[in-house]
């Protein structure tokens, strides 16, 4: 089945922005896409360091997708950017790139996810690369935070390779699925800004 990528009037250059590297294709989110995401996020295993849980079904999926596509939060002071990752070679959704920025911080917070049928690839690292430099540049940060399981060795060899500097141990961050989730928060701060140890602590 083809995947319909929708456009639709972008408040800011990003909104809209198709990105795209070597192997991959980044697209906006929209709820066109949940039918072909829901299978590759049904995985129950990749959601063992996050309180998360598989999606009951694709209206479920779409639902949030719809909250998603407004790309603001509803006071505005949020703008939630979503792409959807797509092999180029293939045109299969592999997983997807998330950044909630808050523009008047110049600040934003990263999350990512590949499908566990597309790990180990450099999939993540790529997509998560591209997009990164296109939000930095975008919205002038000075800073993107990221926040991982300590148990997540995975995402912290990914997030530590792309020049991220760990700022913090946060003991018993939260308590899920029979388990205590201790977290390290990770500073990426750009060119111009103050460094990560400046800031240690905020």
């Amino acid at each position: 089945m083809e995947i319909q990528h929708k456009t639709s009037t972008p408040m800011n250059q990003l909104d809209e922005k198709i990105i795209s590297t070597e192997r991959l294709v980044l697209y906006p989110l929209n709820v066109s896409h949940a039918e072909h995401m829901f299978h590759g996020l049904s995985d129950l295993g990749s959601y063992d360091f996050t309180p998360d849980l598989p999606y009951r079904d694709v209206a479920a999926l779409a639902e949030r997708y719809a909250r998603l596509e407004r790309r603001r939060s509803p006071d505005g002071r949020e703008v939630w950017l979503n792409w959807v990752i797509e092999s180029a070679a293939t045109q299969q959704l592999v997983g997807y790139v998330q950044f909630t920025v808050k523009p008047f911080e110049q600040r934003a917070l990263i999350a990512y996810f590949v499908f566990a049928s597309h790990r180990k690839q450099g999939i993540a690292n790529e997509a998560v690369g591209a997009a990164l430099s296109e939000v930095v540049a975008s919205f002038q940060l000075t800073r993107v935070d990221a926040e991982i399981d300590t148990r997540n060795t995975a995402s912290i060899t990914l997030i530590e390779r792309l020049g991220f500097k760990r700022t913090r141990l946060v003991p018993h961050a939260d308590e899920f699925k029979g388990a205590i989730s201790d977290e390290y928060h990770y500073w990426l701060t750009v060119s111009g800004s103050a460094s990560a140890g400046d800031n240690t602590g905020l």
